[in-house]
């Protein structure tokens, strides 16, 4: 078994709390939350969709979120080594994260250069329009483009090249407590902006009401997927960032304040999208597409100078609320190869990167040129996708709570997330029993409809 005297590699830790709080607040915080959660919402019956949202996020999001803490503070390394240092048959959850990680900025990479080349069309004015044809037309095309999402991509890359090749204090951490509180202002000016559009109250209805008889297999599955792909969890990467923390942290309040701060930002998301999809009659199941075709189309609104200032500083933030989300993917392959394979953090960033991108020209290719391309009828984009939310997530989720239960036991982990009992944590035991007996089997159910052998 794995203690902290048995490793003497001197490691970075955060410089302060506010500085982890939003560096894993930034890593739940992105596209799952501005991009991906509002028109998941629209496809999945809004209200519905959200209440199933919530209660995944309330017993899940919590339980798991803490474990990932616990974990990676114990062990004090990469999310490998934090499971097979403490028991080397468990290695492979690890692997899972990095492989999760790898699948995610396959596709996630690529769509943030989406909204790098939006800054630039915002700028511009060419998307200074309330037509929804127009917007539709201008994104779709930029997306089956053979060139242009992969130059934007590549940027996008290189963005986040420079940021995690800095480090974790000078680099993740300096970056994530500039771009974080930007983000918060912003999203919310365009929430007021978005509820005093004439109409929007029924998309506020849509998204807040539940209808039951909307409440499916595919909306529970897709909202709970959701869940593990907006708060990072079952990849390891909050085994990474919890690493990085020292004895005095607060685990539990953390634990409680990261799943917080996404939950609203994703809420906030929804409060702006979902009632101009409304106020300017789009479909809320028009899928990916919600955030760069309704955005503008509200900005315009203001009048042609404040709209393209707005629509621009809205794309920056989408796009920083991407990169503090990419860092942190970035990071798990990273602390990997540096802790286990030995390699320069500058090595092991760009290697990775460069494996990235190529990945990333195929994701970005099967919406174009490769749109022939069907692997199980889902494109090289959308498999990356539901390999990880619909798969490969909760089964790393289910993992890591059968490993802190069983393996790092009830002893270690409680002295862990408790500080050796000087933080006061109520529901410790309820915490254990979640993860050692209810959660492996909602996870189990999720991971067995996701393989689709088995409905809920």
């Amino acid at each position: 078994m794995y203690t902290l005297k048995d490793n003497n590699v001197q490691r970075s830790q955060w410089g302060s709390k506010i500085g982890f709080i939003l560096a894993a607040g930034g890593s739940a915080v992105g596209l799952g939350n501005i991009w991906r959660f509002p028109y998941l919402a629209g496809e999945n019956g809004g209200g519905a969709f959200v209440l199933i949202y919530l209660i995944t996020v309330a017993i899940i999001g919590f339980t798991l979120m803490l474990a990932e803490f616990t974990i990676g503070r114990y062990s004090q390394s990469n999310a490998v080594g934090a499971f097979k240092n403490i028991d080397k048959r468990f290695g492979f959850i690890g692997f899972i994260g990095v492989i999760v990680a790898f699948l995610i900025m396959g596709f996630y990479m690529i769509v943030g250069g989406w909204s790098l080349a939006y800054i630039f069309k915002a700028i511009t004015g060419t998307i200074s329009t309330t037509d929804p044809n127009f917007l539709s037309s201008s994104f779709n095309e930029l997306v089956v483009n053979d060139f242009q999402p992969i130059f934007w991509g590549g940027i996008y890359i290189i963005l986040n090249i420079f940021i995690v090749s800095s480090g974790i204090n000078k680099g993740i951490e300096k970056a994530s407590k500039i771009l974080m509180p930007a983000l918060f202002v912003i999203m919310i000016i365009l929430t007021f902006k978005s509820l005093s559009l004439e109409g929007a109250m029924e998309g506020v209805k849509f998204f807040i009401k539940p209808n039951f008889s909307e409440i499916t297999p595919k909306v529970v599955l897709n909202a709970a997927g959701q869940a593990f792909f907006s708060l990072s969890l079952g990849m390891t990467c909050m085994v990474t960032y919890g690493s990085y923390l020292n004895k005095s942290e607060n685990l539990v309040k953390n634990a409680m304040i990261v799943p917080l701060l996404d939950t609203l930002v994703a809420i906030m998301a929804g409060f702006v999208i979902l009632p101009a999809v409304f106020a300017f009659g789009f479909t809320p199941e028009e899928g990916p597409s919600l955030a760069f075709v309704t955005i503008p189309a509200v900005f315009t609104t203001m009048g042609t100078n404040l709209g393209t200032i707005f629509s621009t500083l809205f794309f920056i933030l989408l796009t920083i609320a991407a990169i503090t989300s990419s860092i942190s993917l970035l990071e798990i392959p990273v602390a990997y190869l540096i802790e286990q394979r030995k390699w320069t953090r500058r090595k092991a960033v760009i290697i990775t990167s460069i494996i990235v991108f190529v990945m990333c020209i195929f994701s970005s290719l099967s919406k174009g040129s490769l749109s022939h391309v069907m692997i199980g009828g889902k494109s090289i984009f959308d498999l990356y996708g539901f390999l990880t939310s619909n798969i490969l997530q909760p089964f790393g989720g289910l993992m890591v709570c059968l490993f802190l239960g069983w393996i790092l036991g009830k002893k270690k982990a409680l002295n862990e997330a408790t500080n050796e009992g000087t933080v006061k944590f109520r529901l410790a035991n309820l915490w254990i029993f979640l993860l050692k007996y209810i959660i492996p089997v909602l996870i189990f159910l999720i991971f067995l409809s996701g393989l689709g052998v088995f409905n809920i």
